[in-house]
């Protein structure tokens, strides 16, 4: 197969963490748009961009890109694609959509454009006339935005942030690609200690411990492409080999998740036991006023609650005063809160040195971030044997 244009889609405020992610598989033509990370590459990084990609929604095989204000230029446009080259003849391939500020607002109605300029398209391909849909998956999107469609081929059938780990769900779940992305941005290394006093059922523990020992977030799960005919299965094999041999599971790690509810803790030890980390997370069911954060350049990242239930508000008002009068009388800890409460750094007692706005779902949210010193760097071994030798 010749080049091909990916895109990863990103939720919005991490797009530039997406894009990182891509480059630093070795992709390097890459563009970033609202909500997208745009990239040429062959077919290998269809599997590797699936296992590696800890922060995307998703990869996608874009076909093209046009104007569409008419449904005549949409079918036009779309039947002109090489849908051929990667859809066969028993494929299954329904079609989703979206429209924003676009003269083709009906959603439905660009679906079922799209359907049939496809169809069309294979029927003069295949000469036949009916296609009874029972082998791979290829699902379709078009795409409006003002008037510009774009048309893809989901790779990865469902979201990335489905990792495998996580069974079972306790209330208002993070997303993994979120979880993942708040380790990402609190430039934790497997050399500190990690903590998240509010940790649920896991998964930010979860998360860093696989960035820790730089075990990829896909390996442990299937993806739609891999029933693709278009994609042999050597490469999906080196992708995960590759995957597999780039694992560090020796890797000596200090995480602790804590709290309060010893019922959403044997769920994080389920999920933790899922994911095969079992020796690298430790787990106390504590409030976050009895914990001690008096580890030695130790990262703190946490989702804590929110109190957006009249009933919880004053106990979060609590934990998050709490949290503040333990963590500040360290200066060598870094702490990063994810939350959508606006008084957090009152209660904290403390105003953030950093904010970033990021989505939770649908909740808008800002990370409050609190740089600590940073640990002194290592001296380098080879800097006496350099002064020796000049």
């Amino acid at each position: 197969m010749s080049k091909v244009t990916l895109i990863a889609t990103a939720p919005m405020g991490l797009e530039a963490i997406v894009a990182r992610e891509v480059k630093n598989l070795g992709y390097t033509d890459v563009r970033t748009d609202n909500g997208r990370v745009e990239f040429d590459a062959d077919e290998s990084a269809i599997a590797r961009c699936n296992l590696w990609l800890r922060t995307a929604d998703r990869l996608l095989v874009k076909m093209g890109e046009f104007k569409a204000t008419t449904f005549d230029e949409l079918f036009e446009g779309t039947k002109a694609l090489n849908w051929p080259d990667w859809i066969p003849k028993d494929a299954e391939f329904p079609v989703d959509g979206k429209s924003q500020k676009s003269q083709l607002s009906s959603v439905p109605a660009c679906q079922g454009i799209v359907k049939k300029a496809v169809v069309e398209k294979l029927k003069e391909a295949y000469n036949i006339e009916w296609f009874e849909e029972t082998g791979a998956l290829y699902r379709i999107q078009v795409s409006l935005l003002k008037d510009i469609a774009t048309i893809t081929i989901d790779t990865s059938g469902v979201g990335l942030h489905k990792r495998g780990y996580r069974k079972l769900t306790a209330q208002a779940p993070l997303k993994e690609t979120l979880a993942a992305a708040l380790v990402d941005l609190s430039r934790w290394g497997p050399h500190r200690p990690f903590i998240d006093p509010f940790c649920g059922s896991g998964t930010i523990p979860i998360e860093a411990a696989m960035i820790g020992r730089n075990i990829a977030p896909g390996m442990h799960r299937d993806f739609s492409a891999q029933n693709w005919p278009t994609i042999p299965q050597s490469v999906w094999d080196r992708a995960r080999q590759e995957a597999k041999d780039l694992a560090k599971y020796d890797v000596p790690l200090e995480i602790i998740g804590s709290d309060i509810d010893a019922e959403v803790l044997s769920l994080a030890n389920y999920h933790i036991r899922q994911a095969k980390l079992g020796e690298g997370i430790r787990l106390k069911n504590l409030p976050v006023s009895k914990m001690n954060f008096d580890q030695q350049y130790g990262v703190i990242v946490s989702n804590p609650p929110y109190g957006e239930r009249i009933g919880e508000r004053k106990d979060v008002e609590r934990a998050y005063k709490d949290l503040g009068h333990l963590t500040n009388q360290n200066d060598t800890l870094s702490v990063f809160v994810l939350t959508s409460n606006l008084m957090f750094e009152q209660f904290y007692g403390k105003k953030a040195d950093k904010k970033r706005k990021l989505y939770n779902g649908r909740i808008e949210c800002n990370l409050y971030q609190y740089l600590g010193k940073l640990p002194p760097r290592p001296p380098r071994e080879d800097a006496g044997k350099q002064e020796t030798l000049s």
